[in-house]
């Protein structure tokens, strides 16, 4: 039995963390924070309840594997689960609305054909069946394989990009917006595969044409929502720790990584008391992970992501029948956003422009309106969350009031087309910017990253499991295999995975 240190009560944190100690390790957590999930938190207020963090969970056969592997109840029985159906609604700039089902491949055919156009829904469904050979190519190098020293492989795009002939052949590396340009044929149906790519804070100038396994993944294995909201599972995820005989130590910061014979040995805290340990698990962003283990950090360390502009609605007025769980408002000046998110540039990512961030382009707002008695007072309100990709704090101060209040101002503008009568019904709002989320979890500029894509020279990986520095491995999103609840889930696993079976386990068969 070895003792195990785990820095961060995030959900990969805590995944690797359950899984470690059903192998019989005794592990203990320390927390900067005063509470466990990380990036997914709750904000109560006036009988409102929010997550503060993501609002769907998608793969959860990933978390279900979890449950079952570290305790006698599954999943089911201890968080509430359910479809969303449709899965979202889509309405475009130029007033074009359609409801897309979840998990239907024929239905969404026949949705986009009705609202789109004829043949809309065949182009659409073609291109997910070229990302499910990404998919088949990449879920288990790139997912449930700890990430290998030798993974020039997953430098290669494995997109099947259509080539056509004459001025149109295919030309350089693909992107997700150059695949949209030539294979969707409409600009609707090119925001709604690239509004997949912004919600993960993925550039579609940029991002490889993998990415096209994003919506893939969505569709084919469906949203799922969590009763309570999502921090039900981060709540669920602690729990089942407690059950396993993990220790929690909040409001404990660790400093600094010790090492004895150039092995990791324990940590020291803030307050100076030390743990040891056999081996340390490092839950942390990129910059907290240079400060505490200097020899463990990437060099160059990756720019700081994108991140999340959050404003929480209390809304008087029972929610209506029939009202769709997850819509998506589309800009309507896409170069705009994406300048104003990522840069306006053709640089390369490590070296592109700030952009402004502050100008006065409406953004592209996903709007959360759940079913759900717990996120209200009574029947006679509504709680929505409304949720934007932004630059990340530091590129723009998000900590300036006119800032923050313009940008939600302009986010609930968007919102009224989702949500009739939206500012006669609002009793008040709440604004969480990256500013808010990098002083709540730690992360630098309040960044929140994105999954792990095959292609691009290996530009949208992220570090592997193992460190350099033995005894030492990385969770959460901000490691292999990247950002999002899933793929926090399998980087917990992943972790479990080499210590537990050592450095040549290669993944679970």
């Amino acid at each position: 039995m070895a003792r195990i240190v785990v820095i961060g009560a995030g959900m990969g944190a805590m995944a690797a963390a359950a899984r470690l100690a059903v192998a019989g390790h005794r592990v203990a957590v320390y927390e900067r924070a005063a509470t466990h999930g990380g990036g997914v938190g709750r904000f109560e207020r006036d009988g409102f309840v929010f997550d503060t963090g993501p609002g769907l969970l998608h793969l959860p056969a990933v978390y279900r594997d979890l449950f079952v592997k570290t305790g006698k109840e599954p999943l089911e029985r201890c968080v509430g689960m359910s479809q969303v159906d449709p899965a979202s609604r889509h309405v475009f700039a130029d007033g074009t609305d359609v409801s897309l089902p979840n998990a239907s491949r024929a239905g969404v055919v026949r949705a986009l054909d009705d609202a789109v156009g004829p043949g809309a829904g065949e182009r659409w469904s073609d291109l997910v069946n070229r990302a499910r050979e990404v998919w088949d190519a990449t879920r288990r190098p790139l997912l449930e394989e700890p990430l290998r020293e030798d993974h020039a492989a997953l430098g290669q795009d494995p997109y099947p990009a259509v080539r056509k002939r004459g001025l149109f052949r295919r030309r350089g590396p693909v992107t997700l917006a150059s695949v949209a340009e030539r294979e969707l044929g409409d600009a609707r149906l090119a925001a709604l595969l690239e509004s997949h790519a912004l919600a993960y804070g993925l550039d579609s100038r940029r991002a490889p044409g993998s990415a096209t396994v994003l919506p893939y993944m969505e569709q084919t294995f469906g949203s799922w929502y969590v009763s309570g909201g999502v921090r039900a599972l981060a709540d669920a995820l602690y729990e089942r720790c407690r059950a396993r005989k993990v220790e929690f130590h909040f409001e404990a910061e660790v400093v600094r990584l010790l090492e004895e014979d150039g092995r990791a040995a324990g940590v020291e805290l803030a307050d100076g008391s030390v743990a040891e340990a056999d081996m340390v698990v490092a839950g942390v962003s990129p910059g907290r992970l240079a400060a505490i283990a200097p020899g463990a950090a990437a060099k160059p360390q990756a720019p700081v992501p994108p991140g999340r502009f959050t404003v929480f609605l209390a809304l008087g007025g029972a929610r209506p029948d029939g009202v769709v769980h997850r819509t998506v408002v589309h800009t309507g000046d896409r170069a705009a956003e994406l300048a104003a998110v990522f840069g306006d540039d053709d640089r390369p990512a490590a070296g592109r422009g700030s952009g402004s961030g502050r100008g006065d382009y409406r953004p592209t707002v996903t709007v959360l309106r759940p079913d759900d008695p717990a996120t209200r007072p009574d029947g006679g309100h509504e709680a929505v969350t409304l949720v934007a990709t932004v630059a990340p704090h530091g590129r723009v101060d998000w900590a300036d009031v006119p800032t923050a209040d313009g940008f939600a101002d302009r986010m609930v503008d968007a919102a009224a087309a989702a949500v009739p009568g939206l500012r006669e019904r609002l009793l008040w709002r709440e604004v969480r910017t990256p500013a808010d989320t990098e002083a709540a979890v730690g992360a630098e500029g309040g960044g929140v990253p994105a999954p792990v894509l095959a292609g691009a020279d290996g530009g949208f990986l992220r570090p592997g499991n193992a460190t350099p520095v033995p005894g030492l491995h990385l969770a959460g999103g901000f490691a292999h295999p990247g950002g999002g609840l899933a793929h926090a889930g399998m980087s917990g696993a992943l972790v479990a995975g080499l210590i537990v079976s050592g450095a040549d386990w290669r993944g679970s068969q």
